[in-house]
């Protein structure tokens, strides 16, 4: 699921190259934007960047020289993974919706609504995890579909911007050989 568009609510304040987007109503940082940010780290490729450690304390490094007080987090952990779909029934609010347990990890399922009408048990999927940014720029939230929690979205071609994606409509199901768990790669 991703997050709804809240304009509004956030507050934006800039320093030097960087700019701190904040909920208006508690003052909480929501995330910072970097401006020029190739100027400070050396980054290859394209797509999704994984910041290592080192990378993480050169941009902390420049948030206290511009002023601010937060640091920032390293999250090494993959946003995108393989997952099976452990269990997969219709919602009961909805003549299209699905509630599905994924496992993610050894032992770590978590609920997703889907809206994909291929979404089988069984299948090996692709998950983005809470916190995960699409390729269209939107970030995965925890949300609530038609009253029934969700954990994360599963992921069709098209929404992670593989080319030529097969005519198949709905979800990317992987081969069966797929390591649950293990990082998805997009390139």
């Amino acid at each position: 699921m991703t997050g709804k568009s809240v304009f509004a609510e956030q507050g934006f304040e800039t320093k030097e190259n960087i700019t701190r987007i904040f909920k208006s109503e508690t003052g909480e940082t929501i995330g910072f934007n970097f401006f020029q940010v190739s100027d400070v780290l050396q980054l290859e490729g394209k797509g999704p960047v994984t910041l290592t450690t080192e990378q993480v304390d050169q941009l902390n490094n420049c948030l206290s020289k511009a002023g601010f007080n937060e640091q920032l987090v390293a999250d090494t952990t993959p946003k995108f993974v393989v997952g099976e779909v452990k269990e997969c029934v219709p919602h009961p609010d909805s003549d299209h919706l699905s509630i599905t347990q994924i496992e993610v990890d050894q032992e770590q399922v978590i609920q997703i609504v889907c809206g994909a009408a291929n979404i089988a048990k069984g299948q090996k999927v692709v998950v983005a995890k809470v916190g995960a940014m699409m390729p269209n720029g939107l970030i995965i939230w925890d949300g609530e579909l038609r009253g029934e929690p969700s954990h994360g979205m599963v992921c069709s071609a098209k929404e992670l911007g593989i080319e030529n994606p097969e005519a198949t409509k709905g979800i990317l199901v992987l081969p069966g050989s797929a390591v649950t768990g293990e990082a998805f790669q997009m390139n």
